[in-house]
């Protein structure tokens, strides 16, 4: 089954749709405007020529926002230089005594198209940014700060900055829809998985363990392994949840992931509190447990013991078992031949984590593994 996972940019389209709808509003306002005081004006046939420069420009924004890829900064930058250029301009086309008399200037709420755009594509900074620079534009081409004139760059700082705001909360909201929808996805392949692998594998265990229990030598054994692999996999499918896309760095308790090897034959230590690390981290980690105890299980006489330690700045986890142990040599002996386990599965994971393996043996006194990752603060 294929989930619809919605983009989380789909989110910002009303907001661009509102952007446009507001530029053309309000160029039909300095429509009005132009008509109600063209006789005004010292230039009124190059007043008419600017608005239909800004209708041109209304358009070319239109189209240009309405294309993801387009909403970089060439067509942010130049959105601005041209309402900045259509307000220095103002000042010959109106004429001294028509801004003098208190008329608006030639863009009006126009001007504003810009700052709505900055603060849809880059929240409150942007916004606030694009607003000083035409704010402070518009009062120097009048040539006095008027309270009218004042207010309305307050008002249209405050737009930047409200719109900014709402358009980072939209697209955080989309992104966690985005994660939730694919969540669910994964849940219920998850589902589909338990019952194909409850159907099958399970039973199989299953079956092994019963009718070998009463066996005695490798039989006997291979039972046992079956049932406590049986175990895992039920602790396995009903116990782990899956990892969103974009979810690597989620905080996830260690404790939990570990717990899946806790039995009879395994004990397990671990703090009273959560021991929390980033999802990817505490999965790794938890691999290169699963593969020294798979050791423990081969070499070590089935018995082992597990501590979990917060040391605040890292997390140590230690592996030991009672088994009859091995001399210092034998590992490197053992890379040579081309055995890589420990080397891949447990050393070149703590590498790869940051993290350090340590692992100390002696002839007839066990082997003790100690795994620490640092733990990494934002």
């Amino acid at each position: 089954m294929v989930a619809h996972v919605p983009a989380a940019g789909g989110f910002e389209v009303p907001l661009w749709r509102a952007v446009a709808v507001f530029r053309v509003a309000s160029l039909a306002y300095v429509c009005v405007v132009l008509i109600r005081d063209a006789d005004r004006y010292a230039h009124p046939i190059a007043a008419a020529g600017l608005v239909l420069l800004m209708a041109a420009w209304t358009a070319v924004t239109a189209i240009g926002y309405a294309v993801p890829a387009r909403r970089g900064w060439p067509l942010l930058l130049a959105d601005l230089g041209v309402v900045v250029a259509i307000l220095l301009a103002t000042p010959w086309v109106m004429g001294r005594p028509a801004l003098d008399a208190g008329l608006p200037t030639l863009p009006v709420a126009w001007l504003s198209g810009p700052v709505l755009a900055w603060a849809v594509c880059g929240g409150r900074r942007r916004g606030a940014v694009a607003a000083l620079v035409l704010g402070a534009t518009d009062l120097a081409t009048r040539g006095m700060v008027t309270p009218t004139a004042f207010n309305g760059a307050i008002l249209m700082l405050l737009a930047g900055v409200v719109v900014g705001h709402v358009a980072r909360l939209t697209v955080t909201a989309g992104e966690r829809l985005h994660r939730a929808v694919e969540l669910e996805a994964a849940t219920r392949e998850r589902e589909r998985l338990a019952r194909d692998i409850h159907d099958s594998v399970l039973q199989v265990l299953a079956l092994v363990q019963r009718r070998g229990a009463h066996l005695d030598g490798e039989a006997g054994e291979l039972a046992r392994l079956a049932g406590e692999q049986e175990v895992a996999l039920r602790s396995l499918i009903s116990g782990a949840g899956p990892v969103a896309a974009g979810a690597a760095d989620a905080p996830v308790d260690l404790r939990t992931l570990l717990g899946r090897h806790a039995s009879a034959t395994v004990s397990l230590s671990a703090p009273a509190d959560p021991v929390l690390l980033p999802s990817a981290v505490a999965r790794e980690l938890a691999a290169a447990v699963g593969a020294a105890l798979d050791n423990v299980a081969r070499h070590g006489g089935g018995r082992g013991w597990v501590l979990i330690e917060d040391e605040g700045s890292a997390v140590t986890v230690s592996i030991r078992d009672e088994g009859p142990g091995f001399p210092p040599d034998r590992l490197t002996e053992a890379v040579a031949q081309g055995r890589l386990g420990v080397a891949q599965a447990i050393r070149g994971r703590l590498v790869d984590l940051g993290g350090v393996a340590r692992i100390s043996s002696t002839p007839g006194a066990g082997t003790e593994v100690e795994l620490t990752v640092p733990r990494r603060r934002s």
